[in-house]
């Protein structure tokens, strides 16, 4: 017995003590997605932005200055959906915002769920859930590595903003309703709204922001990185013109929420909705790592609308960086410095509007999918005898109608071929091929790779088509994105806080690099569809 107490003493002393074998983690993980913000909007108005927001990212954190986009199209859900699973639309199966369903016969919105119900307004607008993408989140491999200890939240105006990347087995999701003016959540997540939402809907914070005009931050003359106030081309507030100041304090009852979006107020209501989140879920304060995933949609709406050279962009940015370092100072306060990780990054960036590069001698423009469809449609008639041949356009995809090819026995072969050359010749397109045979299209290496990535043979089209730069789908007022190019697919990456030295990288990073990084942070597992590699010098 006692040689036994000998042996076993002498075997535990090389055992080391409880506290050297807990997984150093941060408190709390704040993923922050800016919707629709351009890489050089870091440096665009840099000079102008305070030293605590994203200048205290920039210095203090670590910057992967050459972070891109690794498929297309470029849209929100796709963005947001990357950024969290790691992946790429050929995997998680969101390859847009929204997408043609062949089997309903009609277009498909990415986080519709009709099995579940909206919590917190008698609108339909909750009635989402995460159920159709098809990979784990790293906010899912969280919980799965605690065995759901850890808490995920996601926020954000737009439903697919917050629902993406909080993951499937996210504790809440939360999204903003015109309806009622407030945060709601559909019965995937709960039955009832939290006391703490319950408190933050009833301030009735929208319509008191947009009591107040929208004027500029600063004197209207010291706005020198952007184009006059007063431009054609650019779009205006609902019920609003598109000159500040913006009168949202005259905004009809109607229209007040539609336009609330397209403010820098949603931003900050969203940054509100952030902070009692961590106040009433005690996000970081129990002993265990919660993750907050807070996509800001304002910057999207006002980018669509005005473009990246407007004063309206400017001013919400400048706006942006001062309620960035408000929520700095919160966390430090809260949580204690360098306890919280955070990235900040976005989900696609944005063309310049085609009118300001016209008045600048570029060769720009935009054009209506609807419009090409009918011109396909059309001359497909005169030459196959039959029409409705293409039964969709979407996402840069043709989506031809089987049915209708099958019931005239038409070629479709010599369909596809057809359809292949009409596009090409058309003036504001570059190149069309066929989905189905990516291997032999000889494009350049790195679009052939993104339209890969992008392609889900369940769900995405037959033929691919690219426009010419500064060509994309929409209107003559605003922007868009969505295309490969560096202006929609180049984005920002900074980390700052836990474990992040000061530092950068000009070595390529791409979207899906952000989650197994993360997971290599944390000491997790990454998520199941990843395809992204840690990025080692961060």
């Amino acid at each position: 017995m006692t040689r036994t107490l000998v042996v076993l003493s002498f075997l535990f002393a090389f055992l080391p003590a409880q506290s050297q074998t807990s997984i150093p983690r941060p408190k709390l993980v704040v993923g922050i997605v800016v919707d629709q913000m351009r890489w050089d909007y870091l440096y665009r108005y840099y000079d102008r932005y305070g030293n605590d927001g994203f200048k205290r990212m920039l210095n203090k954190g670590f910057s992967c200055e050459n972070t891109f986009i690794p498929y297309t199209p470029t849209y929100t859900a796709a963005g947001h959906t990357s950024v969290y699973t790691g992946s790429v639309p050929a995997i998680n199966g969101i390859i847009g915002n929204s997408w043609y369903n062949r089997q309903l016969k009609r277009v498909f919105y990415c986080t519709e769920d009709s099995t579940v119900r909206t919590v917190g307004s008698s609108s339909n607008a909750g009635k989402m859930s995460p159920r159709n993408m098809w990979s784990s989140t790293v906010t899912d491999e969280l919980r799965l590595a605690t065995n759901f200890k850890s808490k995920t939240i996601g926020i954000a105006l737009k439903d697919r903003g917050a629902i993406l990347p909080a993951g499937h087995s996210a504790n809440a999701a939360y999204w903003f309703d015109n309806a009622s003016g407030g945060w709601i959540t559909s019965t995937y997540y709960m039955a009832e709204l939290p006391d703490w939402v319950k408190a933050v809907n009833s301030k009735s914070l929208p319509a008191n922001y947009m009591k107040k005009a929208w004027n500029t931050l600063y004197p209207i003359n010291t706005y020198t990185q952007s184009t006059d106030d007063s431009k054609p081309y650019e779009g205006k507030l609902t019920g609003e013109d598109n000159t500040f100041p913006h009168n949202t304090d005259t905004i009809s009852t109607r229209y007040l929420f539609d336009a609330f979006r397209a403010t820098p107020y949603g931003n900050t209501y969203t940054f509100d909705m952030a902070r009692a989140a961590i106040e009433g879920e005690k996000l970081g304060q129990r002993g265990v790592t919660d993750f907050l995933a807070v996509s800001f949609s304002s910057t999207d709406y006002i980018g669509h609308t005005f473009g990246p050279n407007s004063i309206e962009v400017e001013d919400t940015y400048l706006r942006f960086d001062r309620d960035l370092a408000s929520f700095f100072k919160y966390l430090d306060t809260k949580l204690g410095s360098g306890q919280y990780l955070v990235f900040l990054t976005a989900d696609h960036g944005a063309a310049h509007v085609p009118g300001l590069l016209r008045e600048h001698g570029y060769s720009a423009g935009a054009m209506d999918d609807a419009d090409v469809r009918q011109w396909l449609n059309q001359n497909a008639t005169k030459v196959f005898g039959a029409g409705n041949l293409v039964e969709q356009i979407i996402n840069y995809q043709v989506y031809l109608n089987h049915t209708v090819i099958e019931e005239n026995k038409i070629d479709e072969a010599r369909l596809r071929k057809w359809i292949i050359n009409e596009l090409a010749n058309h003036p504001a397109i570059i190149r069309a091929f066929d989905l189905n045979d990516l291997s032999g299209e000889t494009i350049p290496s790195r679009v052939k790779e993104m339209v890969t990535n992008g392609y889900n043979q369940k769900l995405s089209g037959d033929i691919q088509f690219i426009y010419r730069p500064h060509w994309f789908d929409g209107w003559d007022r605003g922007t868009t994105h969505g295309a490969w190019n560096p202006y929609d697919a180049h984005i920002p990456l900074v980390w700052y806080g836990w474990k992040i030295k000061a530092g950068k990288t000009n070595k390529e990073t791409y979207m899906s690099d952000i989650a197994p990084t993360l997971a290599a942070l944390l000491r997790i597992q990454m998520p199941s569809g990843t395809t992204g590699v840690v990025i080692e010098g961060l």
